[in-house]
């Protein structure tokens, strides 16, 4: 992973944990974009997801690829 792409995943991560928060479905998909998330990281956003209790985003976050 190159030094660049290292701050680019994590602003991504935050941006996805404020789109989940604010229930913006659409954004979440277009920051998963095709990337595979690992487990823990769909554990954790599907958990933050949960807890605003948006289904649709919910439902995007467990159709997300892993690695």
């Amino acid at each position: 992973m190159s030094s660049q792409s290292v701050p680019h995943s994590i602003a991504n991560m935050e941006g996805l944990q404020s789109s989940i928060v604010r229930g913006e479905a659409d954004r979440v998909v277009e920051l998963l974009g095709s990337q595979k998330l690992d487990e823990l990281q769909k554990s954790y956003l599907l958990e933050l997801a949960e807890l605003n209790g948006n289904a649709e985003v919910i439902k995007v976050i467990k159709q997300a690829p892993t690695k």
